[in-house]
C-alpha cells in the first residue's frame, strides 16, 4: 500500500482559501493525499465559498473551521500556506517535509454587489484550482482532469 500524502493549508481564518484548498484537494487528489485546513483565526465557514465549490460539483458544507493548534505535533509533508499573514506566522512543523506559500486575495474580503462579490470568489477558487492541478500534475507526474 503506498503512503498517502499529508498536506495540511493554513490561512488566517480557515474560512474561504483554505477550505475551498482542502475541498479541491480532495476532489483531484483523490486517494492520493490526506488534506486538512486549519486558520490563524478561525472564524467558521463563509456561506458563499460553500457555495461556489458547490458551483463546481464540490461540497465543503460539512467542513469545519479549526484552529492551527489542533494540528501541532502532527507531521505533514506539505504545509501550503495561502496567505501572508499565515506565512508569517506558521509555526514550525516538526517532521513537516516541505513549506510551501500560495497567497492568494481573500474573497472573505471582496465587497460590492452580491454578483460582484460572488464573482470574486469564483475567480479565487478557480485561481486555487489551476494551482492544485498544476501542482498534483507535478507531484505525480499524471495530468489533472479539467473537472
Amino acid at each position: 500500500m503506498t503512503k498517502k500524502t499529508r498536506i495540511l493549508v493554513l490561512c488566517t481564518g480557515n474560512s474561504c482559501r483554505s477550505q475551498m484548498a482542502e475541498g479541491l484537494f480532495r476532489h483531484y487528489g483523490s486517494n492520493q493525499i490526506e488534506v486538512y485546513s486549519a486558520g490563524l483565526e478561525p472564524r467558521g465557514i463563509n456561506p458563499r465559498a460553500i457555495q461556489v465549490m458547490h458551483e463546481i460539483g464540490v461540497d465543503i458544507s460539512r467542513h469545519t473551521s479549526d484552529h492551527l493548534s489542533n494540528y501541532l505535533g502532527q507531521a505533514f509533508d506539505y504545509v501550503i500556506t495561502l496567505c501572508d499573514n499565515a506565512a508569517a506566522n506558521c509555526p514550525v512543523f516538526p517532521g513537516g517535509r516541505t513549506k510551501l506559500h500560495w497567497p492568494f486575495a481573500d474573497p472573505g474580503e471582496a465587497i460590492g454587489s452580491e454578483a460582484e462579490i460572488l464573482r470574486h470568489f469564483r475567480s479565487v477558487r478557480d485561481q486555487i484550482a489551476v494551482r492544485i492541478k498544476a501542482w498534483l500534475s507535478e507531484e505525480t507526474g499524471k495530468a489533472i482532469s479539467a473537472n
